[in-house]
């Protein structure tokens, strides 16, 4: 049976939703609080299926409309099934809910319809379109109702974007009056794609940023079509293959019955027209060049930073914008110094006697040496802070981190007899000396 939209008036809807409640679709019921003694609902708004609506549009057979399986109503106004005014939308259909979905999802879309609720409802039909639409998803919602699609994960509040949905099944159907049609839609101005580019930095460039020159290799317009595609002199004809559609559909038999599959015209790569090719970009409207471009580069980036460069990515199609630049940054390790965020590490080596007795040793510093003093009784591992001598913070360069200096104290493996001599004498002085005053 075709896919049809049926509309049962006044005192027409008698449907015995009690014998039904077995058979159920996903249809939001079109408003609230829309139900009443002869149209009891499931549980989430969700109207009980029926096979019992008359309609003037189908044949009758024993005071019933003559419908499929599945038929689903949703009441379109307040009013109870059967009052004056009253109103209910039928989605019959045999194999697919795609012709329905299309007549309402029109009626209710909020570029047409500007009544209050007419977007709540094109997204409740925009709903019940993907499970319908969906094999495993109908089938599960057909035995266990709503709680089973949500229990498999599949439940009805993680949909696309309904808009989304819309516009892809209108594609190819001419459109909708005022909201553009398929073809329109896909000669519309296209923005370019985004390029990337691998910039390697040593260290120091990294910690204060630095301007590099880079060279990349990206689409730009054609200048002999002006980026149309076409052979200069030549003008574009309705594709044959698709009659200017820019879609072809095609038909597939299966044990189930006929699908139809619409796909992209490949013969005009889904414009609807066909034009000569020019000879310099092959009818793309863009061809491949170098370019040099500075680059700026921030102080505190790391190996991961990713900087964009706004319109230097691929040129557009159709007069669209181009795309962007995404410059991703690796920084090599440095043999002294080594780098954990903002601040910097570093691992000074002093003797034993420069511990106990405290010194002065130079250190190495993104800024240059820098005098650093040890303090006398300094212990192995312990950590000194040079205040701001670290990496500047990403995006605010006058906060800094700090070099953090660990202290690591050499004993002498080897003693000479007169160090090993003194040695011996401290330590005898050591044992003599009370406890309590080595404290």
């Amino acid at each position: 049976m075709p896919l049809e939209l049926l509309q049962a008036g006044e005192g027409m809807c008698k449907a015995s939703h009690d014998r039904y409640k077995s058979r159920h679709a996903l249809v939001q019921n079109a408003t609230a609080g829309a139900a009443g003694p002869r149209a009891p609902m499931l549980q989430m708004g969700v109207p009980v299926l029926t096979t019992d609506c008359p309609s003037r549009d189908v044949p009758q057979r024993g005071g019933s409309a003559v419908l499929p399986a599945r038929a689903v109503c949703a009441t379109a106004t307040s009013s109870r099934c059967g009052d004056r005014g009253g109103m209910r939308y039928c989605i019959a259909y045999s194999r697919s809910p795609v012709r329905p979905y299309r007549k309402l999802a029109r009626s209710y879309h909020p570029d047409v319809n500007k009544e209050p609720g007419a977007e709540q409802k094109f997204k409740d039909i925009s709903n019940a379109y993907e499970v319908l639409s969906d094999d495993e998803k109908r089938a599960i919602y057909d035995k266990y109702g709503e709680a089973g699609l949500k229990g498999s994960g599949m439940g009805t509040g993680d949909y696309s974007n309904p808009f989304d949905l819309f516009e892809s099944l209108f594609e190819g159907f001419g459109g909708m009056g005022g909201m553009g049609g398929g073809r329109a839609a896909r000669n519309r101005p296209m923005q370019g794609d985004d390029e990337s580019y691998n910039l390697v930095l040593n260290f120091k460039d990294a910690v204060f940023g630095v301007e590099k020159e880079i060279e990349i290799t990206r689409l730009e317009g054609c200048n002999t079509c002006d980026g149309s595609g076409a052979k200069p002199g030549t003008k574009p004809t309705t594709c044959k293959t698709c009659g200017g559609q820019g879609q072809v559909v095609s038909s597939t038999r299966t044990p189930l019955g006929i699908f139809q599959q619409v796909s992209t015209c490949n013969t005009c790569g889904g414009t609807g027209e066909f034009s000569t090719p020019c000879k310099t970009c092959g009818g793309d409207g863009r061809v491949r060049k170098t370019k040099r471009i500075s680059l700026k580069v921030p102080a505190g980036v790391d190996s991961g930073s990713r900087l964009r460069v706004r319109s230097e990515g691929n040129a557009g199609q159709r007069g669209g914008p181009p795309g962007d630049l995404y410059v991703f940054i690796d920084v090599l390790s440095d043999s002294v110094l080594k780098r954990d965020g903002t601040n910097i590490l570093y691992t000074c080596k002093v003797s034993y006697i420069d511990a106990i007795l405290g010194t002065t040793v130079k250190v190495p510093t993104v800024d240059g040496v820098v005098d650093l003093k040890i303090p006398s009784g300094t212990q192995p591992g312990t950590t000194l802070v040079m205040s701001k001598k670290g990496v500047p913070l990403l995006g605010k360069s006058n906060a800094r981190g700090d070099q953090l200096v660990r202290v690591q104290v050499e004993i002498p493996k080897r003693l000479s007899s007169d160090e090993r001599k003194l040695i011996e004498e401290l330590a005898n002085l050591n044992k003599a000396e009370p406890a309590n005053s080595r404290r």
